[in-house]
């Protein structure tokens, strides 16, 4: 069930990216103003879980409909970003993108210090705090200078977009690193789960969850750090290199003690996202201006569709094989997405 909770979010966001791609949404009307509204409709969708009585198809439906208004948020934020540096972008990026890593693993925070299993503490306080911020973001943060607003809608942007060389194969590179970010993020409660199960030890897994997931909040600013005398190229060829590493040697994880078993977990948590904001900045840069927020938002649909298949078949996998074997298909993404980006 947890593969289909987490998959259907995903399915709702493609759908919406699709949405907001085809449409030219996001180059054709306020960046602020969408995600102001989409938060607070993805808000309210995540509030519907609480509906007393609910059943499968409900939640699913809620699921998904969190996921449609999410396609407001995460590429619009980018777009923003993207319309207020003409030069380092990358950095600007990192520090965006470190923000969503801190708001993925929040909810594991908040499950952490909670002094009972109600979980609808979670959902409560996310959707009250995801409203705010898309208020608080029309407020504090304008259109910006750079944006050059599309005035009608244009069909075949994405084809024209998939033509140019650059933008294609920074897209393709995104893509082996979305094969393996969401199937490590939703699973990594699990991995905590299945090392406590054989090794035969105590961990507290919300916790550990928040920290191994939201530290690559760190390594997404350090990255875009580094990206303005490096280049984004080569922080994301590295950081893509390094977690497929982990991924292909995930099984030797289990057999280390305690304490490296985190610390390693923590520098997998920061590699498998250090390369996503300079993805995006790469992709954004070689959009033409106009289209950057088209870019950006059929580059995350597609990435998050790839998603549904990763997180499907990890947990299929785990239903027929020991599960700390699971991990290591998860390096498919970081070897394809290498192979054509390295140039």
């Amino acid at each position: 069930m947890l593969g289909y909770l987490i998959s259907f979010v995903q399915f709702g966001f493609i759908v919406g990216t699709l949405t907001f791609a085809l449409l030219t949404i996001t180059d054709r009307f306020s960046p602020s103003k969408i995600f102001m509204i989409c938060a607070l409709l993805a808000s309210i969708s995540n509030l519907t879980i609480l509906i007393p009585n609910n059943n499968v198809i409900n939640l699913l439906t809620a699921r998904f409909a969190t996921g449609f208004f999410l396609a407001g948020i995460y590429p619009v934020g980018m777009k923003i970003a993207s319309d207020y540096f003409q030069h380092g972008l990358g950095r600007a990026l990192g520090f965006l993108v470190g923000a969503l890593v801190l708001g993925t693993a929040f909810p594991h925070f908040i499950n952490a210090i909670t002094w009972t299993n109600d979980y609808t503490t979670v959902i409560i306080s996310t959707s009250v705090i995801a409203s705010f911020g898309g208020i608080l973001l029309l407020v504090l943060v304008p259109d910006g200078p750079y944006r050059k607003p599309v005035r009608r809608l244009q069909l075949g942007v994405i084809s024209e977009l998939f033509s140019i060389t650059n933008f294609r194969k920074a897209a393709i590179g995104y893509f082996g690193h979305m094969w393996e970010l969401y199937a490590f993020w939703g699973f990594v409660p699990i991995l905590l789960k299945t090392y406590t199960n054989i090794n035969r030890v105590v961990l507290p897994v919300s916790f550990w969850s928040f920290i191994i997931i939201g530290i690559g909040a760190v390594s997404c600013a350090i990255g875009g750090i580094i990206s303005i005398k490096a280049g984004s190229r080569k922080v994301a060829f590295i950081s893509l290199s390094l977690s497929g590493l982990f991924c292909l040697l995930s099984p030797l994880l289990f057999l280390v003690p305690p304490i490296p078993f985190l610390i390693l977990l923590c520098i997998w948590g920061m590699v498998v996202i250090a390369d996503s904001p300079q993805f995006s900045s790469i992709v954004a840069t070689a959009a033409p201006a106009e289209y950057r927020g088209t870019g950006l938002t059929i580059v995350n649909c597609i990435g998050f569709a790839i998603t549904i298949f990763s997180i499907q078949l990890l947990d299929f996998t785990m239903g027929i094989i020991p599960s700390q074997f699971s991990y290591m298909l998860l390096a498919i993404g970081p070897i394809i997405g290498l192979y054509i980006f390295r140039k």
